[in-house]
This record gives C-alpha cells, sequence and structure tokens, in this order.
C-alpha cells in the first residue's frame, strides 16, 4: 500500500500535482514509516529529489546511487519517532523525510512523496489528470452501475464491488469492454482508514545520523557492537581519516533493531566534522554497498533529519491517497501538538498491528526506563538516610571534640594565669556567668524548669511500673470460689492416692500367697 503525491505508477507526480496516487513496486522489505519512495507494502514517503554539490571542503565524497529513483523513505523501517530528508551528493539523490510513531516497523508510516519534473515519464496535465479521472469514473459504475450482464444480476454484482471496495481488496467488474478495477486499501471507499500521530524529529543534516535496521535482536547488536563498527567502517571504503561511531541502539518489534550511526572525517590539519546525513545516506544506497550491507544483515538504511517548513506545508496542503479531506483537516485540527506532531494515514488491519506492536515495544521500553528511575530513587533514598545518620553521627563526634578542645583551653588558661591577679575583664566575664547562674538558679526559671520536668518524668516512670505489675485484676469473691474448687480437687486427689495405695497393697498380699502356694 502506498501513499504519494503524484500521478500513476507509470507516469510519477509532478512537483505541483496536487494529488496522491504514485505506486511503485520494489523487491524490498517493508519500509520505516517515513517519507520518500512507496513501494508494495509501505506507506509512501515524502521525499523531494533535489541535485546538489557536495559540502564545501569535504574530502569525503561517494559516487552517485546506482538508482536514484524514490524518495529517502522508500522501502525502510524506522524506529522512533522520526523524519528523513537529505540531499544527494554529486548526483541525483533522493530526499525526504519519514515518519513512525515510536518503533516503526512493518509495512512503512504514512508519507507523501514529490518527484522533480526531470524524471517523469509524462506530463501532469497531459496523462495523470485524465487517468486519475477515469480511474474514478470506471470505480463509481463499478460500485453504483454496472453493465457487465445487463439484467438483475448486475445489482448483486454492484453490491458485491461496493463490499470489496469498502473492505479494499479484489477487482470490481463492470463492463465487458473495459478492463475491471482494481480494489486497494488506498481506493476513497475504503473503510478501514484512520489517522494518527508522530512526532517530528529534530536532527539536522550536519548531525550526520543514519538509521540502519538490522534483523538481529538487541542484545546480539550490542555485543557484536565493536565488531559491527568495524565492519561498517570497511563498507564505507576503509579511509583511516573516517570514523565510524554509533549514537544509540534501541530494539524494535520481530527481533530487529535499530542502530544510529554517524560518520567523522578527520582533516590533515587535525580539525574534524561530521559527514552530512543525506552524503552519507546517498553511498549507503548505492547497490555494491547495499549488497555488502545486506550480508551483515541491514535490511534498510534511512537518514533522520528534519523537516523543512516548507516540506511541511506541502505534506500537510493536501490529504493522502484515500483518505476524505475531510478527515485529514480534522486530524489537523485535533493535533494534540502542531509543534511536535504531524499526522500520517493508517490504512488496513496490518498498519494497526504494526501501531500496536510498536506502542507495546514503547511501553516496554518506557517501562523499563521507569524502573531504572524507581532503582535510582529507592538508591538515593538510602543514600540520604544513611547520609543523614553520618551527619548526625559527626554531630555529636564535633560537641563532644568541642568540650574536649574547651576543656584542653580551661587547664591551659589556668597554667597559663597561674599567679596573676584577676584582670579587669575576667571580672567581668565573673560578673556575666554569675549572672547567668542566677537566672538558671531561678525557681521560675529554666533549672526550675527542669527540675519540674524530672519529677514529673520520674512519676509518670512510677505510675507506669505500678501499671505494668498490676495489669490485671480478679474480684474478691470469684477468688474465693476458685481457690474452694481447687481445695475440692486436691482433696479428691488425696483420697484417689489413698484408695490406690490401700490397693497396691492388697495386690502385694495376693503375690505372696500365691507364691507360698506354689512353693
Amino acid at each position: 500500500m502506498a501513499f504519494n503525491f503524484g500521478g500513476a505508477a507509470t507516469n510519477p507526480a509532478s512537483l505541483a500535482a496536487p494529488g496522491f496516487g504514485t505506486t511503485t513496486t520494489a523487491a524490498a522489505p517493508a519500509g520505516f514509516g517515513g517519507f520518500g519512495t512507496t513501494t508494495t507494502g509501505a506507506f509512501g514517503g515524502f521525499g523531494t529529489t533535489t541535485t546538489s554539490a557536495a559540502a564545501p571542503g569535504s574530502t569525503f565524497s561517494f559516487a552517485a546511487p546506482a538508482s536514484t529513483t524514490g524518495g529517502l523513505f522508500g522501502n525502510t523501517q524506522n524506529k522512533g519517532f522520526g523524519f528523513s530528508s537529505g540531499l544527494g551528493t554529486g548526483t541525483t539523490a533522493a530526499a525526504g523525510f519519514g515518519t513512525g510513531l515510536g518503533t516503526t516497523l512493518g509495512g512503512g508510516f504514512g508519507g507523501f512523496n514529490i518527484q522533480p519534473q526531470q524524471q517523469q515519464q509524462g506530463s501532469f496535465f497531459g496523462q495523470q489528470a485524465p487517468a486519475q479521472s477515469n480511474q474514478l469514473v470506471h470505480t463509481a459504475n463499478a460500485l453504483s452501475a454496472p453493465t457487465l450482464l445487463g439484467d438483475e444480476r448486475d445489482a448483486i454484482l454492484a453490491k458485491w464491488n461496493q463490499l470489496q471496495a469498502f473492505w479494499g481488496t479484489g477487482k470490481g467488474y463492470f463492463n465487458n469492454q473495459l478492463p475491471p478495477v482494481d480494489f486497494t486499501q488506498e481506493n476513497p471507499f475504503c473503510r478501514f482508514k484512520a489517522v494518527g500521530y508522530s512526532c517530528i524529529p529534530g536532527s539536522k543534516d550536519e548531525d550526520g545520523l543514519v538509521v540502519l535496521a538490522f534483523n538481529k535482536k538487541e542484545a546480539d547488536v550490542r555485543s557484536q557492537q565493536q565488531q559491527l563498527v568495524e565492519s561498517l567502517h570497511k563498507v564505507l571504503g576503509g579511509n583511516q581519516t573516517l570514523t565510524v561511531n554509533v549514537e544509540g541502539v534501541k530494539a524494535l518489534p520481530d527481533d530487529q533493531t535499530e542502530v544510529v550511526i554517524y560518520v567523522v572525517e578527520r582533516s590533515p590539519n587535525g580539525t574534524s566534522k561530521r559527514i552530512p546525513a543525506t552524503t552519507l545516506y546517498s553511498y549507503v544506497e548505492q547497490a555494491n554497498t547495499k549488497a555488502q550491507l545486506t550480508q551483515l544483515a541491514v535490511f534498510m538504511s534511512v537518514t533522520r533529519t528534519e523537516l523543512s517548513p516548507a516540506q511541511l506545508k506541502q505534506l500537510l496542503a493536501n490529504a493522502p491517497a484515500g483518505v476524505d479531506p475531510i478527515i485529514w483537516e480534522q486530524a489537523k485540527v485535533d493535533n494534540p501538538d502542531a509543534d511536535k506532531l504531524i499526522p500520517v494515514p493508517m490504512v488496513g488491519f496490518k498498519e494497526l498491528l504494526r501501531r500496536l506492536k510498536i506502542q507495546d515495544q514503547m511501553t516496554k521500553q518506557h517501562q523499563s526506563r521507569v524502573d531504572i528511575i524507581s532503582n535510582d530513587i529507592s538508591e538515593l533514598q538510602k543514600n540520604q538516610a544513611t547520609t543523614v545518620a553520618k551527619i548526625a553521627q559527626y554531630k555529636r563526634k564535633l560537641m563532644d571534640l568541642s568540650h574536649r578542645v574547651l576543656q584542653v583551653l580551661i587547664k591551659q588558661e589556668i597554667q597559663r594565669k597561674s599567679g596573676y591577679a584577676i584582670q579587669v575583664d575576667e571580672e567581668h566575664l565573673r560578673v556575666q556567668l554569675d549572672t547567668i547562674q542566677c537566672e538558671l538558679n531561678a525557681p521560675t526559671q529554666f533549672k526550675g524548669r527542669l527540675n519540674e520536668l524530672m519529677s514529673q518524668i520520674r512519676m509518670q516512670n512510677h505510675f507506669g511500673a505500678v501499671r505494668s505489675e498490676e495489669r490485671y485484676s480478679v474480684d474478691g469473691d470469684l477468688l474465693r470460689e476458685i481457690r474452694q474448687h481447687l481445695k475440692q480437687q486436691q482433696e479428691g486427689l488425696s483420697q484417689l492416692i489413698s484408695v490406690i495405695k490401700d490397693d497396691v497393697e492388697d495386690i502385694k498380699l495376693i503375690e505372696h500367697g500365691l507364691l507360698d502356694r506354689l512353693g
């Protein structure tokens, strides 16, 4: 499935084309949601193909890509909230931007494609508009008034065509003289459509960020990250002035992994700079480079650059193919954050499932991050409690040391002043100390209050001890009944013991009698 600005499959859209519809088929995996060349199984891309020269002063240059068809995000897979755009270096290279909510995998994610006129096979006004108009007329005839059989069965055929159009699959036969209409999920009558939102990236082309999607698990990629960097360096030509760096590694659904890289070029004078993302991408997309990356399990590459205001305006100006303009306008109005989010179409159950996987993936990542933060907070709380306890301990130790120092100073001062008469300042100090002592010893002042508090504390402790000793009390009558009952039990036990003793004596006499008779 594809969403593109432009014409039919054999006639790419001109830059001024207001409609949607370019769909090309390429043998590439389902793409990152993005903007660029649209392939079967991916929402299209928004990519402006531009020719530009290499950055001045740079010794890092690549040959022209083997194929310049389509936008930057044609057959790509993208993780994260990403748009990508770029300019080729020394050749006509695709440029565009792509979007993906969270980790984007599978069939790609909403997009638009703008191709310059020099890449067209026909003019927009000469071929595209009539083709679109005829397609719409034929679709309307297939849904409302087919004339294939010429009887009441045409009404049944119309309902069947309507069902296929709603579902977004099948062929609609309506006339013996005309070929059937192909119903795809992009047709305006398909009901399985929605509009979501994706984040607009903030990375610039100068940052040089290029995303490589691997058919490997995140753990495997992280464990082999150094070997991966060395392999990528060889793929880029093995130039000693170039250094491959990994910006980040993130897990994608279906055991796939996204690796964000950038390349730093060192100049002979010692300075260094990053290779622009579009220059690096144009080299990565060459046929021979792509084949080497495929051997490294790379199934897609994409730049991660921000949208220009013109690109963003062009993207929002026209509704995607098959999406009602009213719904598109409402989606722009309902955008919760127009500065950071952009609406993208979702067509079909596969796209919905992909978005669900993305959401699950991002939820897991957020939960893992929350768990890490929670563990860090718990650890910090423990450290804080330990620190508070140590501070209290050090305060007590400081006070104790201060008292010891004061005692030492007192003894030293006594030794130093030994034999001298009391000086005037010392007399003043003595008077002040006496005054303080009298204030402390006053009945209504601090010492009296402390004595009162101490006496109250002792009384509380005494009453508490008494209450703890006499915790339980029993009524006197009940105690007498208990004593009487225990006395009766004791008498009964004594009678039982007497009976047992008498029986033992009798048994002994019987034994003696038996022994005498037997003897």
